[in-house]
């Protein structure tokens, strides 16, 4: 009973350090680009920027999930009935959000593409869409697994009781 619940807040957890990992590695490339003469410095605007978005997120759901787990433990063995309905409820939210996360991460994409093939000889431009490339691209993989996971975390507890 607990190991569906368990292994989806392992997985989040585990996400997190990617999102915190992402963070970091987009902070210390900007560095090194601001430092150096690389003609690749708009680059590290959108690394910096959606670098912040992971670090905050990341974090956050690193540092809330243990106790989180717990509280949800005691309550599935306390009272199965409120858990259901409140993680449902709850869930429903987070799931309803990966839309707009989708949204957002495709819009920024496709706004990294058009921009390499319209600022081809413009570096700076040129590299704002690399760094928007890459971000974006990371962060809907990262929340494609995320969302999926949370589909079936909410499909285990429809199924309780």
């Amino acid at each position: 009973m607990d190991e569906n619940l368990i292994s989806y807040f392992i997985a989040e957890k585990q996400e997190s350090i990617f999102f915190i990992t992402i963070g970091i590695t987009a902070f210390i490339v900007s560095f090194y680009l601001f430092k150096t003469d690389s003609s690749y410095k708009g680059m590290m605007y959108p690394l910096i920027l959606i670098a912040i978005i992971q670090l905050i997120v990341g974090g956050t759901v690193f540092f809330r999930t243990d106790n989180q787990l717990v509280a949800l433990q005691n309550q599935l063995h306390n009272d199965p009935t409120a858990f259901k309905s409140a993680e449902v409820s709850r869930m429903a939210p987070v799931i309803k959000n990966f839309k707009l996360y989708k949204g957002i991460e495709i819009t920024l994409l496709f706004s990294g593409i058009i921009l390499t093939f319209v600022f081809m000889g413009k570096n700076f431009w040129y590299s704002i869409g690399i760094g928007l490339i890459i971000q974006s691209s990371l962060m809907l993989v990262l929340d494609l697994f995320a969302e999926k996971r949370a589909h079936e975390y909410v499909f285990y507890i429809q199924k309780l009781l």
